[in-house]
């Protein structure tokens, strides 16, 4: 259920991304308009974990979690109907308001049950897991939107949210044996996000985990533009090419889950930041050479995707472990960080896109410099893992 809960973010994004191009011509809007619909996803999802996060640390993970799924189901139903691109744009939002509740406190009933390092353990698999929507949804999405049109992937996923929603019901337990009475005063509040935000390491961490999904996001939000339109790709072999990018980071996820005991942290992040930038920069050269063909686009993306792999699982588990009490609010402020970096990330891809591959590559090649840096500059590493051992 936590690794469902988790896939629902890449579920909403790249379920439809083979629709976006089809979107566009239907409400006769331009790239950057139809993009709207992937950032306001982002702006929504990034605002709500500051409020899901002390609220379940308030009131536990299972009822938040509940009324999240709700949110979530109802918007998908409303973005099937939408007869304006700001109707869709509108529900898109709700949609991740309700999206996010899964994320968040889905990395915070990981930090319950399974600790620091079990927990970078666990996240590895779940996020395995979880990744099965980013390799197949487009793949499905590309059949969806041959068969049904666009409308057709928001049916899908007001399917997989309701059939979520019946299963946390019906089998979910409470995680949190540390209801805090406190959560949500907003004195208290102010002060857990100003212990949060004066942690080096913990920022590190999120540094990490965000400018990764900056790399990520910018490839979701241009990946259909680039593929179908620039380089030619019919829209049914889309899916086919985004997964095989996917793989990387699904790889990657399972090796972190089998290794993170003995590895430690750090270590993983060490070989993570390192691919990030090998991809990035492989990217970036070759459109900067005018080398436009689909290998020079999803062959470096692999490669980032390899090192998203070590990245994620481990850097969530680095910020979040050392803060058990607290675990809801500092999984909602590395969700707020990671979502308006890759929402910025995301939105200038789409300001920027010209024909080329060129804004899509520069985007994710700064994304994996920044995460080496985030790591070298505020992690420091040499230093024996804090949350080892």
């Amino acid at each position: 259920m936590v690794a469902v809960a988790f896939a629902l973010l890449p579920l909403s994004t790249d379920l439809y991304l083979a629709s976006l191009p089809a979107l566009r011509r239907y409400f006769g809007i331009g790239v950057s308009q139809a993009q709207l619909t992937l950032s306001a996803f982002i702006v929504g999802f990034a605002l709500s974990q500051l409020v899901y996060g002390p609220l379940s640390d308030r009131f536990g993970r299972r009822p938040v979690l509940i009324a999240g799924l709700g949110i979530y189901l109802a918007a998908s139903l409303a973005a099937i109907f939408a007869p304006s691109i700001a109707w869709l744009i509108g529900a898109r939002f709700l949609q991740a308001v309700g999206a996010c509740s899964g994320a968040v406190i889905g990395r915070a009933i990981v930090r319950d049950v399974f600790g620091v390092t079990g927990a970078a353990r666990m996240l590895g698999y779940i996020t395995a897991i979880s990744s099965m929507g980013p390799l197949f949804g487009p793949m499905a999405g590309s059949l969806i939107e041959v068969l049904f049109g666009w409308r057709g992937a928001f049916a899908a996923l007001a399917t997989v949210g309701g059939a979520l929603l019946v299963a946390v019901v019906w089998r979910l337990g409470e995680s949190n044996p540390n209801l805090d009475a406190a959560a949500t005063d907003v004195r208290g509040l102010a002060g857990n996000y100003r212990r949060l935000l004066r942690d080096r390491r913990y920022l590190g961490y999120v540094g990490v985990v965000a400018f990764t999904y900056a790399g990520i996001f910018s490839f979701v939000s241009g990946s259909a533009f680039v593929l179908i339109e620039v380089l030619g790709v019919p829209p049914k072999y889309f899916g086919v090419l985004y997964a095989a990018a996917v793989l990387g980071y699904i790889s990657m996820n399972l090796v972190v889950g089998r290794i993170a005991m003995r590895a430690g942290i750090d270590r993983l992040l060490k070989v993570g930041t390192a691919l990030c930038v090998v991809g990035g920069a492989a990217m970036a050269v070759l459109a900067l050479w005018r080398v436009q063909n689909v290998t020079a686009f999803v062959l470096p993306m692999f490669v980032f995707f390899l090192g998203a792999g070590f990245n994620m699982p481990a850097a969530m588990a680095g910020a979040i472990g050392p803060y058990p009490k607290m675990a809801g609010t500092a999984s909602a402020l590395l969700g707020f960080l990671q979502m308006v970096i890759g929402g910025l990330a995301g939105f200038a891809v789409g300001r920027l896109h010209d024909g080329t591959t060129l804004p899509t590559s520069l985007s994710i090649a700064s994304a994996g410099l920044l995460t080496a840096a985030s790591f070298y500059a505020l992690v420091a590493p040499g230093r024996a893992d804090r949350h080892d051992g």
